[in-house]
C-alpha cells in the first residue's frame, strides 16, 4: 500500500476518503495523486448512477469520460489503496486483475489482514470453489481478484456478468502491450472481457509506459479513448490565472487572440463546445478552431486529434471527453469557459498544458454567476475548493494543493502571487460586470436595464474593436450581464423615488466585497 504514515490515534480527517482510509487502514494521508484516482473513479460512479443530475437538458457534459483512466504511478505509490478506498465505497463488488498469482495470494493476505472481504478466480478451482466465491461475492465480499487466462472462461464471464461489477482496476496494464502480443495472448482479451461484464468504471495502473504503449494500452483496453494520470500533483511549470468575466465566450476569444498557442479551451458541455469553435472560427478565421467531445464517432475524433495535434496554432473546443487522445506536448494555454466540477478536476485539465516542460497558462473565466453555484457547497469540501480557488486573495496553487491534501509549497507561478513580487504592478482592464458595475455606480439612480444594457454594449463593442477589428458583443450578452449583477447582490433597482432605475446595492455583504 504504498508508504503511507500509519497511524493510531482517533483524529477526525477531512473527507469521507480520507476517513475511509483511516478507519479501514489506519491511514491519515493520501497522497494528492491517490485523491485524484480515486475522485475520478467515485465521481464518474455516481455519473453513471444518475446522469440525468449531472446533465442540464440538451447539455451533455461527458463526465463518464473519467470512468476510464490509465493511471501512471511509480512502485510504492500506493496504487493499492486507489482501488481499495472506493471498493468499500461503492455498492458492488470491484474485479481486481492481476498478471501473477503470487501477487493475487500477496494481496488477499494483505486484504484478509485489513477489513476488506475478497475472493481470487484461478485456474484449476473445483465447481464447489467457485461456487463458494460465488457466495461470498452475495454476502458481500467487496473485491475479486482475478488473472486474464481465468477470464477468457465464457461460463465464469457470465456468472460475474450477474454480480453487478462497478469497478475493473488492471493492475501492471503495461503487460498488456509488453505480453499480449507475445506469450500471454489473454491480455489482448481484457477488451472482450470489459465489453461483457460492462462495469461503470474502469482504471488501468501501470507503474511507467512509453507513448506508444499508452496508446496500445488504451486501444485494448478502451477503444482507444482514456484518461491518463500522472503522479505529478504541482506542475511548476503552469501559471494559474483568473479572470473575471459574465460573458464568457466574449472573453475566450479576447484570449484566444492575445494569448499563446495551441490552446484548450474547456467548455464543459457538447453544445458550448462546438459554439465555441464556431464563434472563433468566425472572428479568427476558418480553420483556426475544432470542437471535441464524446458525441464524435472514432473517425472524427482521430482527424480532429491529427488536426489538433500537428497544428502550432490551433484551438481545441472541447468536454472533458479530451483525455489521453494525442498527448500533445506543446500545449501553451489552457482556458475553462465553465469551471470544473471540483479542483481534482481542474488540476488534471489544466494539466494538460506545458507537457513539454516549457510554460504554460491556465485561465479560469470566473462571474458572479459561478460564485452564487459554487456557494451551495460546504467549506472544505471538493466542489467548494473551486471557489475558493477563484476568490483567493493568496495562492492560488497552494488552493489546489490544499485540496489535494499536499503539503505547503513555494508558488511558482499564479497571477495573484505574481504580481505582489511585480516591482510595478500591472493594471489589467475591468471586466465586462466590473464596467457595468462602475458605470452604475458613478451614475445612481440614473440608468434603466434597458439603458445600461445599451452603454455596456458600445463600450464592449469599442474594447473588442480595438482587439478583434470586430463587433462581437450582441444584445444578448449584455442581458446576461445586467442579469448576474442582480441577481448577485450586486445592484438593485429603485422601487420608489426613481422608480426603474439601478444602484449599487448597500447590502451589508456587497460593502464587504470589493470590486476585484
Amino acid at each position: 500500500m504504498g508508504n503511507n504514515e500509519i497511524i493510531s490515534t482517533d483524529e477526525p480527517c477531512l473527507d469521507y476518503v480520507t476517513q475511509t482510509a483511516f478507519n479501514n487502514f489506519g491511514i491519515k494521508y493520501l497522497y494528492p495523486w491517490q485523491r485524484l484516482v480515486v475522485s475520478n473513479i467515485l465521481e464518474a460512479y455516481e455519473y453513471w448512477k444518475k446522469p440525468l443530475e449531472y446533465e442540464d437538458e440538451g447539455e451533455l457534459t461527458d463526465s463518464f469520460c473519467k470512468g476510464r483512466q490509465i493511471v501512471l504511478l511509480p512502485t510504492g505509490a500506493g496504487k493499492s489503496l486507489c482501488f481499495q478506498i472506493p471498493a468499500l465505497l461503492l455498492d458492488g463488488p470491484s474485479l481486481i486483475i492481476y498478471p501473477l498469482l503470487a501477487l493475487m495470494t500477496d494481496q488477499q493476505r494483505r486484504m484478509e489482514e485489513g477489513s476488506l472481504r475478497s475472493v481470487t478466480f484461478r485456474g484449476g478451482q473445483t465447481e464447489e470453489e467457485r461456487e463458494e466465491n460465488f457466495r461470498k461475492i452475495r454476502e458481500g465480499a467487496q473485491i475479486i481478484l482475478a488473472n486474464p487466462e481465468v477470464l477468457q472462461s465464457e461460463s465464469l464471464l457470465e456468472q460475474l456478468k450477474d454480480v453487478g461489477i462497478k469497478h475493473i482496476a488492471i493492475d501492471e496494464a503495461h503487460c498488456v502491450s509488453e505480453w499480449g502480443d507475445s506469450f500471454r495472448p489473454a491480455y489482448l482479451g481484457l477488451g472482450n472481457v470489459i465489453k461483457v461484464l460492462n462495469p461503470p468504471v474502469i482504471t488501468a495502473f501501470t507503474a511507467t509506459a512509453s507513448p506508444e504503449v499508452l496508446s496500445r494500452v488504451a486501444e485494448i483496453l478502451f477503444d482507444g479513448n482514456a484518461h491518463v494520470v500522472r503522479s505529478e500533483s504541482d506542475r511548476k511549470n503552469i501559471i494559474y490565472y483568473v479572470r473575471q468575466a459574465a460573458a464568457k465566450k466574449k472573453e475566450a476569444l479576447l484570449l484566444a487572440r492575445t494569448e499563446q498557442r495551441p490552446m484548450i479551451i474547456f467548455c464543459g458541455t457538447r453544445n458550448k463546445a462546438e459554439d465555441m469553435a464556431r464563434e472563433l472560427n468566425v472572428c479568427l478565421g476558418d480553420g483556426t478552431a475544432r470542437f471535441y467531445h464524446a458525441g464524435l464517432d472514432k473517425t472524427e475524433k482521430d482527424e480532429t486529434e491529427k488536426w489538433f495535434y500537428d497544428s502550432k496554432d490551433g484551438i481545441l473546443c472541447a468536454t472533458c471527453a479530451y483525455g489521453m487522445g494525442v498527448d500533445k506536448k506543446d500545449i501553451k494555454t489552457v482556458v475553462h469557459i465553465v469551471p470544473s466540477a471540483t479542483a481534482e478536476a481542474y488540476i488534471q485539465e489544466a494539466g494538460r498544458g506545458g507537457r513539454d516542460g516549457s510554460i504554460a497558462k491556465a485561465i479560469l473565466l470566473w462571474s458572479p454567476a459561478d460564485s452564487l453555484d459554487y456557494s451551495v457547497y460546504a467549506p472544505g469540501t471538493r466542489q467548494a475548493a473551486m471557489r475558493d480557488f477563484a476568490e483567493t486573495t493568496e495562492c492560488r496553487r497552494q488552493v489546489l494543493l490544499d485540496a489535494l491534501g499536499a503539503e505547503q509549497a513555494v508558488c511558482s507561478g499564479c497571477d495573484l502571487c505574481d504580481a505582489r513580487r511585480a516591482a510595478t504592478p500591472q493594471k489589467s482592464s475591468p471586466s465586462d460586470w466590473q464596467t457595468a458595475y462602475e458605470i452604475i455606480k458613478k451614475a445612481r439612480n440614473y440608468y434603466s436595464e434597458d439603458e445600461i444594457e445599451t452603454e455596456l454594449f458600445e463600450t464592449m463593442n469599442n474594447r473588442t474593436r480595438r482587439l478583434l477589428g470586430l463587433n462581437v458583443w450582441t444584445h444578448k450578452d449584455t442581458v446576461e450581464v445586467v442579469k448576474q449583477l442582480k441577481d448577485s447582490g450586486r445592484i438593485e433597482m429603485d422601487n420608489f423615488l426613481w422608480k426603474g432605475r439601478l444602484r449599487v446595492k448597500k447590502s451589508r455583504e456587497t460593502k464587504k466585497k470589493s470590486v476585484n
